[in-house]
């Protein structure tokens, strides 16, 4: 006779568990609130009303099922393990229990030799002073590192990076104000995130890992916000290649992830999720469940997570080469907008695009940020997924943009303002956005030099600002707009200044952001003047500098510095070199073509 599974959880993961389980005809009952995504997919009476972490409400779903499992790990798991007796739970409880505590997580698995980053537990309740003091015994008081909820911490929430000891009281805050239990995690400076779903199909722990597991292939994860923002099958050997990550090391991502579940009681699918770190894989975090990372396995592979995972807690028949991924594919998540129906644009621009499949989760409140769905593109190379997809990615980065635009304070009364509280407040650019440059000037007589870089961000689709600060004449102002600007997102400040050109210096000392520096050509020396008073800044104080009047190239330069960070500027920017490329060989073809005399120059684009 056919199983019936119980889900605690009904959000997008059990939604898409349910659509699995309708194509083998498994019953599932769901165990969430009336209306939540699994349920809309499903008949009605296959559907608990209640809380999945309420004892009372679990053992009724128990009472109508053979088999409990979890769409997500923050449940109760003693509730699970007082019903174990009497109906199976997969994962095991004491599975659950061990991985929904992130550090317990964590000590667990170093017990059984796996590789995972230090970490140290903060004194429950513990104020900023026992924060500091576990981040002296972890690493010596060193800085960046992580301070992390133990639990209910998923998505970015739970999470918070500490660049200084000054931060530690904001973290603690932003962490529950003193009411969760705490850990400290070392920073890792990885290469990569990479991501494995692996299927556990023997219920004891530490089994041969060669037997009691398999593979899905190996995922590179991209985060933004703390978000997974898109998810590459095969992972690249860079975030600004398309080349396949070396097979070796894909390898032994999978062996490694394979090593760290097989630890673990309990069957079905685990999201392994991991560094990169010079050749070598460190675990980073294990979810017993389908994951955010393993969606793009619908599309690209024999069989989904999801029919894995169920075929795993029901024991049903599993090729280990139904895992394998027969294509390339590309999965970009799809957050909610300003607006709570923004991002079906997503869905109407996917719906243009081959080979793209569109998944809606059903929510009904989009909120900003919230995960409201997701598109898969796949092609016969990782090259063609990404040349379709990129329309959505820069869709998708306008509509974070906007939603990361603070609203406007409300008018003054006066309309007068001290010149500081208007150093920067103006977005100059059509773009939306916070903005990623500062552009700023001695003098509006400066203003036709930059225009032309300040259309190369336009055309970027990279937000500026831009402004007039003296030297000289406004001094405190500068060291006001330099000390600013950073809070607004700015990540590099372009400086034009002509004569003495002090500006980009003075700007140079007031931040730790990077400044470059336009020397302006003026009355007298033709620029030389400029040139020489930016290049020659005493050391300790660098100062990137371009050609006399050079704007673009000031722009460009902005531009690889913030490509460094941001994979898909560096698509557009390796698009914009291609194309300079493609335009001079056109003009050899058409000089080879018309010789010297009969030469025509096409009209500048």
């Amino acid at each position: 006779m056919d199983k019936t599974v119980g889900v605690l959880g009904g959000g997008q993961l059990g939604r898409m568990l349910t659509e699995a389980a309708n194509r083998l005809n498994i019953k599932v009952i769901t165990l969430d609130a009336a209306g939540c995504p699994a349920s809309q997919i499903n008949v009605p009476g296959n559907l608990i009303e209640g809380d999945f972490k309420d004892p009372q409400a679990i053992r009724k779903l128990a009472s109508r099922v053979d088999v409990i499992t979890i769409e997500i790990e923050h449940v109760n798991a003693d509730a699970l393990h007082d019903l174990s007796p009497v109906v199976d739970v997969q994962p095991h409880p004491e599975t659950i229990r061990n991985i929904n505590d992130k550090f317990l997580q964590k000590e667990y698995l170093l017990k059984r030799g796996i590789p995972v980053a230090k970490s140290i537990p903060v004194k429950p309740g513990g104020d900023a002073k026992d924060v500091a003091n576990a981040i002296d015994l972890l690493n010596g008081n060193s800085y960046p590192q992580m301070l992390k909820a133990r639990k209910d911490a998923y998505d970015g929430r739970g999470n918070f990076v500490l660049r200084s000891s000054s931060e530690i009281p904001e973290a603690i805050k932003a962490l529950g104000g003193g009411s969760r239990n705490l850990y400290v995690e070392e920073w890792v400076a990885f290469e990569m995130e990479l991501a494995v779903m692996v299927v556990k199909t023997e219920d004891e722990p530490d089994t041969d890992w060669q037997i009691a597991t398999l593979a899905f292939p190996v995922v590179e994860t991209v985060h933004e916000d703390s978000i997974c923002k898109l998810v590459y099958c095969p992972p690249r050997e860079s975030q600004n290649s398309s080349v396949p990550l070396d097979e070796s090391i894909q390898r032994k991502a999978q062996d490694s992830a394979r090593k760290a579940v097989a630890g673990f009681r309990g069957k079905g699918v685990f999201g392994v999720e991991m560094f990169l770190l010079h050749g070598d894989i460190l675990i980073n975090e294990i979810a017993p469940r389908p994951h955010n990372s393993g969606h793009l396995t619908i599309e690209a592979c024999g069989i989904s997570q999801y029919e894995a995972h169920l075929r795993a807690i029901l024991d049903l028949p599993l090729d280990p080469k139904s895992l394998e991924a027969d294509r390339a594919a590309v999965m970009l998540n799809i957050l909610g907008a300003s607006t709570s129906t923004g991002h079906l644009k997503v869905r109407s621009e996917a719906a243009k695009i081959s080979r793209a499949s569109i998944h809606l989760y059903g929510k009904p409140e989009g909120r900003p940020g919230r995960k409201m769905g997701h598109v898969t593109v796949t092609a016969r190379t990782l090259v063609e997924a990404e040349e379709r997809i990129l329309p959505l990615i820069n869709l998708v980065d306008q509509l974070r943009a906007e939603r990361l635009v603070p609203k406007p304070a409300k008018q003054e009364s006066s309309s007068s303002k001290s010149e500081a509280s208007t150093a920067t407040s103006n977005t100059s650019s059509t773009i939306s956005g916070p903005p990623r440059v500062a552009i700023t000037m001695g003098s509006d007589s400066d203003r036709t030099v930059l225009e032309p870089g300040a259309r190369l961000f336009s055309k970027f689709g990279i937000p500026y600002i831009s402004d007039i600060t003296s030297a000289h004449r406004t001094p405190q102002r500068l060291g006001e707009f330099a000390r600013e600007v950073e809070a607004k997102g700015v990540r590099v400040i372009i400086a034009a200044a002509g004569g003495a050109a002090h500006l980009p210096g003075m700007l140079a000392s007031e931040t730790s952001l990077p400044v470059i520096g336009i020397p302006v050509k003026a009355t007298h020396l033709d620029g030389l003047d400029s040139l020489l008073s930016i290049v020659q800044m005493p050391r300790g104080v660098p100062t990137a500098t371009v050609g006399i009047n050079n704007s673009v190239n000031a722009a460009l330069l902005a531009i690889r510095i913030l490509a460094l960070s941001d994979p898909e500027i560096r698509k557009k920017l390796d698009m914009y070199i291609q194309d300079q490329t493609n335009e001079v060989l056109g003009k050899a073809e058409r000089m080879q073509q018309q010789g010297i005399e009969g030469y025509t120059p096409l009209p500048a684009s």
